[in-house]
């Protein structure tokens, strides 16, 4: 993944010098055999035009794709965080002590939740939090185990089990959205496809002796609709994040004193 390995500025600059890079060079180049217009300027505006219109479904394909993952990422953090607050209410009503404990290591898994919100995917903070929060599922399950096993048709250690399961269902399908991403090999071809075609583009126009100024403005919206691209899928880093401010908000709500009492 060598484009997101990069941090949002340099990806930023990455992409405006290739897209005006091929830009200025189909200028030069343009210019250069602006006198063989005659024979050159209709083949060129064909290839340049074929050429705009497969890049233009590539980007919008590209963009389409990385706006999809992130809606999905915002529902997964919703999801996971409704999915927490429902075992935690539901983990209220368990007997001791695995009332206690469960709330206790419930607020801890919801502080590692959010340490993965903030980590880059991937990385060895991420996996570490991740890690983290594994070992909490093992404990918080085997508290569980005890609970069903001392009241085994009580309904409410029943009800905790699920909800339980659910959160960890939720917490992994939202680890795996962070790390889903737009394909290098498409982003890479968006990238050189639409450096191709501006620069035929800007050659083409300065064959005809016209429009520098609208191919400039052209490759610099290229170029800034390829970095929203790709940014779109550094949910924890980028200048487009996925917001965990439901996580906190839960999170917070954890910290006071329980609702309902210990039955």
């Amino acid at each position: 993944m060598l484009f997101f390995r990069l941090s949002s500025l340099e990806l930023g600059l990455l992409f405006f010098a290739v897209i005006f890079g091929a830009t200025g060079l189909g200028l030069f180049l343009g210019r250069r055999v602006r006198h063989l217009s005659e024979s050159l300027k209709e083949p060129f505006g064909v290839l340049q035009a074929a050429l705009l219109g497969v890049v233009g479904l590539l980007l919008a394909f590209g963009l389409s794709l990385a706006v999809t993952r992130y809606e999905n990422r915002r529902s997964n953090i919703v999801d996971e965080a409704n999915a927490i607050g429902t075992t935690y209410l539901r983990a209220q009503t368990l007997a001791e002590p695995v009332r206690s404990r469960s709330l206790g290591l419930l607020t801890r898994y919801t502080r590692s939740a959010i340490r993965i919100s903030d980590e880059v995917p991937g990385g060895d903070r991420a996996s570490a939090a991740r890690a983290n929060e594994q070992r909490l599922q093992t404990r918080l399950w085997r508290l569980a185990g005890d609970a069903l096993a001392t009241a085994p048709v009580a309904s409410a250690p029943r009800l905790y089990v699920e909800s339980l399961n659910e959160m960890f269902d939720g917490e992994t399908a939202r680890v795996a959205a962070l790390s889903n991403r737009v394909p290098t090999a498409v982003l890479a071809l968006e990238v050189l496809g639409s450096a191709l075609a501006l620069g035929l583009l800007a050659a083409y126009l300065a064959i005809a002796g016209r429009g520098v100024l609208a191919v400039l403005l052209a490759s610099a919206l290229v170029a800034f609709l390829l970095l929203v691209t790709a940014d779109l899928d550094r949910p924890t880093r980028g200048m487009i994040q996925v917001p965990d401010t439901v996580l906190k908000n839960q999170l917070a709500s954890m910290e006071g004193p329980p609702a309902a009492q210990a039955p």
